[in-house]
């Protein structure tokens, strides 16, 4: 399956607000990546782009094993129904929130595992300092 081209959006349909963190969506904006989105009722976001995340992939691949691996962040998003969560409430984490998701971009995933299987193993040296 390709993805290329695609998007993920997100509408708002129910009375309340709904609340999300997307990585992706957080880049493409110049915000801070932990940062939370109120998407009040009748709203969407954009919280994928498979073109935006193509050109990151590309750019990191340079960069190395762990630069491409980190991008398993941008294939995850977190979704919370009613009440918010982070630095602008009293609810720190998305596990605080009463009913919540977290959504794992299956296609996007699958691409990076092909290049990181293509890329090899890193060169790290493992250690302990126990």
């Amino acid at each position: 399956k390709q993805w290329y081209q695609r998007r993920v959006a997100i509408t708002a349909g129910s009375d309340s607000s709904i609340f999300v963190q997307s990585q992706n969506c957080n880049q493409r904006n110049g915000w801070h990546p932990n940062t939370v989105c109120k998407i009040p009722t009748g709203c969407h976001l954009n919280i994928f782009n498979n073109t935006e995340f193509a050109n990151l992939l590309s750019q990191s691949v340079g960069h190395g094993f762990e630069a491409v691996y980190q991008l398993a962040r941008m294939c995850t998003f977190r979704i919370s129904f009613v009440k918010g969560w982070g630095a602008e409430y009293s609810r720190q984490d998305v596990t605080s929130t009463p009913c919540w998701i977290e959504v794992k971009l299956n296609g996007p995933l699958q691409w990076l595992d092909k290049v990181l299987s293509q890329m090899g193993a890193p060169n790290l040296t493992c250690g302990s300092v126990s």
